[in-house]
C-alpha cells in the first residue's frame, strides 16, 4: 500500500493537490491533508492560506468529486480531513470505518443552478415541465456524473421531480466533478450546465440563468469529519478553524450557507 508521502507525491504530480503557501513537491508528513469536494476550491484555498498565515502551519488540499476522494481514502490515501458535497459519501465513509464519527458535523449548504456561457441569450423559469430540451438547441447539458458525483445526483433528482429528465437524459455531458461540468460551459463546449451556485460565482465566463427550487432535490449539505487513520494533532485545530469567523466569511463570500454544529442554518 502506498505510504503517506508517496500518496501525496502522486496527488501533486496528478495536479489534484492545491497547497496553501509554497510547498515542496511532496508535502511534509506533518502538514494537514484535506480531501475536499471540488466545489470548495475557492473558499478553502482562502481559508487554508489564512490559517497558514495565522499559525505558520501548512495545509495541503486535494480537490475532486466526493466519491473519488472517499474511494482514495479507502485505498489508503493519507487524508486527515474529508469534506463531502453530500451526506451519502460521508455515510459511506462512516459505514466503512474511514472517519471518526464523533468528529463529524454538517458544515455548509449550497444551491443548485442552471448556467450558460456569459454571452448566452438563454433565460429559464425552472418549474415543472419547463422545456429544457428546447433550451439546449441541440447541444448537451453538462452535469457531474449523475450516479456518483453529488451535484450530478442532485441535478438528476431535481430534473426527475420537475418531470423533464426523460426529455434530456440522452443529451447529458457527464463530467467527473462539478468543476469539470462548469468548465464545459465556461469553455463554450456545452450551452447549459447544472452546478452549484458557488461554482457559478467562481467563474466569470458563465452566468446563472435559473435556480432549482430547493424542494426538488435533497438538501445540499456538506459534512466534514476527521479520518479514522489521521494522527496529525493539527488536524483537529484546522477542523475547528473551519468554523471560525474568518472561515465563515470566506465561505459566505463564495455563496455558501454556513450551518451550525447541529446542521441548521446559522
Amino acid at each position: 500500500m502506498p505510504t503517506r508521502r508517496s500518496w501525496l507525491a502522486l496527488l501533486v504530480a496528478a495536479g489534484l493537490a492545491s497547497t496553501a503557501g509554497s510547498l515542496p513537491a511532496a508535502a511534509q508528513g506533518k502538514d494537514v491533508v484535506v480531501f475536499a469536494a471540488a466545489s470548495l476550491k475557492n473558499a478553502l484555498d482562502d481559508i487554508a492560506g489564512q490559517w497558514q498565515r495565522e499559525t505558520g502551519k501548512k495545509v495541503v488540499v486535494s480537490y475532486a468529486a466526493s466519491n473519488t476522494l472517499i474511494k482514495q481514502i479507502e485505498q489508503g490515501a493519507p487524508a486527515d480531513i474529508f469534506i463531502s458535497a453530500d451526506l451519502d459519501w460521508m455515510d459511506y465513509g462512516q459505514q466503512k470505518d474511514l472517519i471518526k464519527p464523533d468528529s463529524r458535523s454538517n458544515l455548509l449548504g449550497n444551491r443548485l443552478v442552471l448556467i450558460a456561457p456569459k454571452d448566452s441569450s438563454v433565460s429559464a423559469i425552472i418549474q415543472p415541465g419547463f422545456d429544457l430540451a428546447a433550451l439546449l438547441k441541440g447541444g448537451r447539458l453538462a452535469m457531474g456524473n449523475v450516479d456518483a458525483v453529488p451535484a450530478g445526483k442532485y441535478g438528476k433528482a431535481s430534473l426527475e421531480k420537475l418531470g423533464v429528465w426523460d426529455s434530456v437524459k440522452d443529451k447529458i455531458a457527464q463530467a467527473e466533478s462539478v468543476r469539470a461540468a462548469l468548465l464545459f460551459v465556461s469553455r463554450g463546449e456545452a450551452p447549459l450546465g447544472i452546478v452549484y451556485q458557488t461554482d457559478a460565482a467562481a467563474d466569470p465566463n458563465v452566468k446563472i440563468v435559473g435556480t432549482f427550487p430547493e424542494n426538488t432535490h435533497p438538501p445540499i449539505i456538506y459534512p466534514v469529519a476527521l479520518t479514522k487513520e489521521s494522527t496529525n494533532a493539527d488536524a483537529q485545530a484546522f477542523l475547528n478553524y473551519l468554523r471560525s469567523p474568518a472561515a465563515r466569511a470566506a465561505f459566505e463570500r463564495q455563496g455558501f450557507t454556513v450551518l451550525g454544529p447541529g446542521g441548521q442554518r446559522s
